[in-house]
């Protein structure tokens, strides 16, 4: 495969996952460059770029909300989900589990019917 189109679909891959990664780290109170941090440590790196305007889309959304503390040094913002935001993260974690077990056996060449 051309490592152009494998870079594309690596990241269509990565971009699927990414939501539920900030939304599990998001059932505490945390600001941006420590969910960034905690990710990272975890192996899933995220861009700046990509952490933010998806953080202020999840809020627009109704599905975290912030709020602005000042602690030592500049004031940060602060996010955590949202009532729907806990619902949503169940539903997608439920979702995960059953499409990660599907995959898993995919992967490994069983059938689904075979067990």
């Amino acid at each position: 495969m051309v490592s152009g189109a494998a870079e594309k679909l690596e990241q269509e891959l990565r971009r699927g996952v990414l939501v539920l990664a900030v939304l599990s780290q998001l059932r505490t109170l945390r600001y941006g460059y420590e969910l960034r941090q905690l990710l990272l440590d975890q192996g899933l790196p995220i861009e700046e770029g990509t952490l933010y305007p998806l953080l202020r889309r999840l809020e627009a959304q109704g599905v975290l909300r912030s709020q602005w503390r000042a602690a030592e040094g500049p004031p940060r913002r602060y996010y955590e989900l949202s009532a729907d935001g806990a619902e949503l993260f169940e539903g997608l974690t439920a979702t995960w589990r059953g499409l990660n077990t599907a995959l898993d056996l995919l992967l490994e060449g069983e059938r689904c019917d075979e067990r």
